[in-house]
This record gives C-alpha cells, sequence and structure tokens, in this order.
C-alpha cells in the first residue's frame, strides 16, 4: 500500500508539472533571463580590458563574424547614412520638384539622412575651423512623396540655437545616433549605426579576440536594453540636470555625448520628461508616443519593460526583424503568451479575447496591443506603433484627449461607431475594468 500511495504520488507530479509547462512553459526559456538579479542603472558593466580601445570600423568584424555581419548590412541600420557619391541610389526625392526657395540642391549634399519615411541631406559646412554638417531646409517625406519644410532648430533644444538651419551643426542634433563613434569619440568613424554602436569600441578585441567587447545580452535585463534606448528613446541634454539652457548655448546635444556601451547610460542621458496625465509635444497625457524615436520611453513604463523582457526578446538584433511593416503576425506574440496561461490571453480561443474573427485585423496582436499613435513628421500619416503594450480604451482615448484615430477600435470602426458606441461593445464583453473607464 506504501509502494502504491508513492507511486501516486509520483504520477500527481508528473501531471501536475505537465499541466504547469501547458499552462507557462513557453516562458521557461526566459525564466533565467527574467529572475536574473537587477545590478541598477548606475553600474558601469564594460569590461576593463575594453576601456583604452579605439573604434576600428565593422570590416575589422567581418573576418570572423561573417554570418552576423552580413546579416546587419542587409538591415536599415548601416543606411541611415549613405554616401550619395558612392551610391547616388540612396537618394529617394524627387529633385525635379524642389521648391524654390530651398537653400541647397542634390549637388551640396555629400550623405542622406534615413529613407525609409523621411530623407534629409547633409551639406558640409565648416564651423569654427571644424568639418562639419548642416541640414537643408527642405526633407523628402517617403509616406507622402512629398518635399515639406524643415526646421531643425525646432525640437526640444530650440533656445539653444539660432533659428536658421545654417547655424545648427549636425554634430549637435543627429551625428551622435547617426554616424558610429561620434557619440563616444567625436568621430565619424563610419556612416550608419554599424557593430561599435552596440558593441564599444574594438580595437582591442580585433588585436586579442579573447580581450572582449561588451554583449548586451548578458546583462541585466533592465541595463541589456541600453544598447537600443541610446537612440531609441527621446532625451534632454544630461547638462541640463543642473544648469540651464543659456549655459550650454550652441552646444545643446541631441543623444548623450559620451556613452558607451556597457557603461551607465544614465550617467549621459536625460530622459524627455513625461509625467502621467499631462500632454508634451512628444506624448499624449496616457504616455504614448506621438513622434518616431520614442520606443524606449514607452517601454521602460510597460509592463513588460518593467518585468524584464527586453528588446531583443522580440528584434533581432543584426536583421532588426520584425519591424512595424514586415512582422510575424501573432506567431512573434504567442511565442511567450498562450492562451489560458499564467501570462494570458486568458481565454481559451483568440476569438474569446479578440470577440473579433481570427483571420480579421482585430484578432492581430499588434492592432490592439500596438497600435498606430506616432508620426515621423507632422503631415506624416500615423504609422508609429506604440511600445507600451497595454490597450487603451475608447473611454481612456477622450479622457486624455488623443486623436480618435490613435485608438485601436476607432481606427477600424469610425464608418460605422462612435467611441461611445465602442465603449459599450467594450463593456457588453466584460472587458472593461476599474482600470478602463
Amino acid at each position: 500500500m506504501k509502494n502504491f500511495l508513492i507511486i501516486i504520488f509520483l504520477l500527481s507530479l508528473v501531471s501536475i508539472g505537465f499541466v504547469a509547462y501547458e499552462k507557462g512553459g513557453k516562458i521557461l526559456p526566459y525564466y533565467r533571463q527574467l529572475t536574473q538579479t537587477r545590478v541598477g542603472t548606475e553600474k558601469d558593466l564594460q569590461n576593463p580590458q575594453q576601456k583604452d580601445a579605439r573604434f576600428v570600423g565593422s570590416a575589422q568584424c567581418k573576418k570572423c563574424h561573417e554570418e552576423k555581419f552580413d546579416a546587419w548590412s542587409h538591415s536599415r541600420h548601416p543606411r541611415m547614412i549613405q554616401d550619395i557619391a558612392k551610391d547616388p541610389s540612396a537618394v529617394v526625392a524627387d529633385f525635379s520638384k524642389l521648391p524654390a526657395d530651398a537653400d541647397f540642391n542634390l549637388s551640396d549634399a555629400v550623405y542622406t539622412i534615413g529613407g525609409k519615411f523621411k530623407q534629409r541631406y547633409m551639406i558640409p559646412r565648416d564651423f569654427n575651423g571644424s568639418e562639419d554638417y548642416i541640414l537643408g531646409n527642405y526633407q523628402w517625406n517617403v509616406e507622402t512623396g512629398k518635399w515639406q519644410h524643415f526646421k531643425p532648430w525646432k525640437y526640444w533644444y530650440k533656445h539653444a540655437y539660432p533659428h536658421d538651419n545654417k547655424q545648427l551643426p549636425t554634430s549637435r542634433a543627429c551625428d551622435g545616433c547617426h554616424f558610429t563613434g561620434y557619440m563616444a569619440a567625436g568621430k565619424r568613424i563610419e556612416p550608419g549605426i554599424a557593430c561599435e554602436a552596440c558593441h564599444g569600441p574594438g580595437s582591442n578585441h580585433v588585436a586579442d579576440p579573447g580581450s572582449p567587447v561588451y554583449r548586451a545580452s548578458l546583462s541585466d535585463p533592465v541595463r541589456q536594453n541600453e544598447v537600443c534606448l541610446q537612440c531609441h528613446m527621446r532625451n534632454r541634454d544630461k547638462r541640463l540636470e543642473d544648469r540651464n539652457m543659456s549655459e550650454i548655448y550652441g552646444d545643446a546635444r541631441d543623444y548623450p555625448y559620451g556613452y558607451e556601451p556597457g557603461k551607465a547610460l544614465a550617467d549621459y542621458k536625460m530622459v524627455a520628461p513625461f509625467v502621467m496625465g499631462h500632454e508634451t509635444k512628444e506624448f499624449y497625457a496616457n504616455g504614448a508616443a506621438k513622434k518616431n524615436r520614442t520606443q524606449g520611453n514607452e517601454f521602460v513604463r510597460s509592463m513588460k519593460g518593467r518585468h524584464g523582457i527586453t528588446c531583443i526578446n522580440c528584434h533581432n538584433p543584426h536583421t532588426l526583424q520584425p519591424t512595424a511593416q514586415h512582422n510575424d503576425g501573432n506567431a512573434l506574440c504567442m511565442k511567450c503568451h498562450s492562451f489560458d496561461s499564467p501570462i494570458g490571453p486568458h481565454q481559451k480561443s483568440l476569438e474569446a479575447h479578440t470577440h473579433h474573427k481570427a483571420d480579421s485585423k482585430g484578432s492581430r496582436c499588434v492592432e490592439c496591443h500596438m497600435p498606430k499613435t506616432g508620426r515621423h513628421t507632422g503631415k506624416s500619416p500615423l504609422t508609429v506603433r506604440s511600445h507600451l503594450f497595454g490597450f487603451t480604451t475608447p473611454a481612456q482615448t477622450l479622457k486624455y484627449k488623443m486623436p480618435p484615430e490613435t485608438n485601436a477600435c476607432y481606427a477600424c470602426h469610425k464608418k460605422d461607431r462612435t467611441m461611445q458606441q465602442l465603449q459599450n461593445d467594450l463593456e457588453s464583453w466584460g472587458m472593461v475594468g476599474w482600470d478602463k473607464r
């Protein structure tokens, strides 16, 4: 009888374990990451052997890391800055339609900036004996196929520079994120976002492969995201914490000047301010972004960010896939989320969760949990997806005075339902709690 009871007990444990795996097994591979001890945002994680290293360029990396180099070279990162003389096809604008009051033409430009959503043009200019660049007073809006006026001084640093694009050097506004090496060393080592932008300077590693470069994936999950947040998080000049704008006039930086991967980003970056309930030029009052390059601001406030999910859990750091335009549909989200699992969805099927047909837009995870709330320019369509990952109800959209089209429900139903009707639908489905009213 004793042996029989032991067998029954062991079988019960196996059954419980099987059920537990079925319910939450998809998060088991991430258990070590999610439970890793946090080291805090102030600790320097860069290996001492990398402290005196220099930037050498991605060509040095290709020799040993050809597969990763090839994946990266086909992504958008190396194309954020392109040399027009080397590749004229990098220019996506129609210069035959350039407005008459433009202060530049194609022959003046040396580099392009961007090209997927908008494209700007870098023109050489000397600033106090230093080789630098300015941006033309027009940018090409790829999404609308039109030129639109561009005032590079209009952002948070508008009181730090003359309101004249010819007086604002790209070295202060753009180059830190768009040229590898410039953020840390003040040198344009390589156009675009290359290997050392994420792994830090590599000269010592090239000389001795046993001398490590920074690998974010080995850091605690909060710190792991910093290689992305250095650029994908709206900021202010760190010096503004104890100085005023007039004291840094002509030198305000729109990037964390001096930062290298592995160092404490908090020592170099002052995050764009936001207080819940208060709308700013960059964020709606619920924290959803109005602009691009705000993924980090949203993500660190999201439930995923707070619980240890990282950027590279969803995005391949070399190919950058998936993107907003090319994603894996629900498969990516369901990699971790299972129906009736501890982390949800807590229903038995997709249709029970969404109240939409399984093959409809209303049953795509990103449409409800990552709605399009931001624009790449004021005249662009809504294409920037939120990284808050929550669900904003119609009632909340009205409460925070957000444009109706930023609401996931209204974006599809604006022709047949009012915001109040959509809110009533959610309430009738039992999908609205005290925090969603």
